[in-house]
């Protein structure tokens, strides 16, 4: 017969092992704090998954407008600072070497990229966050999340088109791994007194593919991990930053249009 000290043990052992199994099942986390007004967590694995919506067909590209700044056109990475990211096939590639941003600073603008996430063939590859993780940053701060979830989940606020850490796109819009996919971003930047209280919050809409994952969408702040986004006064203008997340995701035909008001 176990003693009670040896049945103690036991319990907790049996305890850690369905925690983590538990952990596992939820492809996420719950022992974050809770997004404010929902029951959710940051990252949780039990937030409803968006539901599958097939977008059209790949390989229709977007011309720059005449009013367009082009920030990557297939031939050169002069207006980037970082990296560098090599050059291959008209594509600027992760490598390893850290992110890159803009030389340039956007505030209020429109955004159109387009990105490929790496296929691995007949082997399984990485699952969740390992598979094809990068990111879209405004002001090198709030992120639209770039992940291959084709068929591969993840927790709902890092998938692909969620407002990183919290909130998930509507649908998921996915092409297949290897299949160019596209973002068209309008995004607002947040407003600060100047004694450096938020006067209002940033705001993205959001297209994946053609078909919109975010509406008017107001950021709850600067993105982070397992925390809860807050924000930080800022200038009225930052760079867009693409991240290096260790996967080799290709960008291509980046272009950026400041917005302003009609006079």
């Amino acid at each position: 017969m176990l003693s009670s000290k040896a049945l103690a043990a036991l319990l907790a052992s049996a305890t850690t092992l369905l925690a983590v199994h538990v952990q596992e099942d939820m492809l996420g986390y719950q022992d974050t704090p809770l997004l404010p007004g929902t029951q959710w967590h940051v990252h949780d694995g039990l937030r409803p998954q968006p539901r599958v919506v097939t977008p059209g067909p790949a390989g229709v590209t977007a011309t720059p407008p005449s009013d367009a700044i082009v920030l990557f056109d297939g031939t050169s990475t002069d207006r980037w600072t970082g990296g560098p990211w090599k050059l291959e096939d008209g594509a600027m590639v992760v490598n390893g070497k850290g992110a890159i941003k803009t030389k340039q600073e956007f505030g209020d603008c429109q955004l159109h990229l387009e990105w490929k996430a790496p296929t691995y063939g007949d082997a399984k590859g990485p699952g969740g966050q390992g598979r094809g993780n990068s990111g879209v940053f405004f002001f090198g701060r709030y992120e639209i999340q770039v992940l291959d979830c084709f068929e591969n989940q993840t927790y709902p606020d890092g998938m692909t088109g969620a407002l990183y850490g919290q909130e998930p796109p509507m649908v998921n819009a996915c092409r297949p791994a290897g299949e160019w996919q596209s973002y068209d971003i309008c995004f607002k930047a947040p407003r600060f007194s100047d004694s450096g209280d938020l006067q209002s919050p940033a705001m993205a809409t959001v297209f994946l593919n053609g078909i919109c994952v975010h509406h008017g969408r107001l950021m709850d702040g600067a993105t982070g991990h397992r925390a809860l986004a807050k924000y930080g006064v800022h200038g009225a203008a930052g760079p867009i930053q693409l991240q290096d997340h260790g996967n080799p995701i290709a960008f291509r035909n980046i272009w950026a249009r400041p917005l302003q008001l009609a006079k």
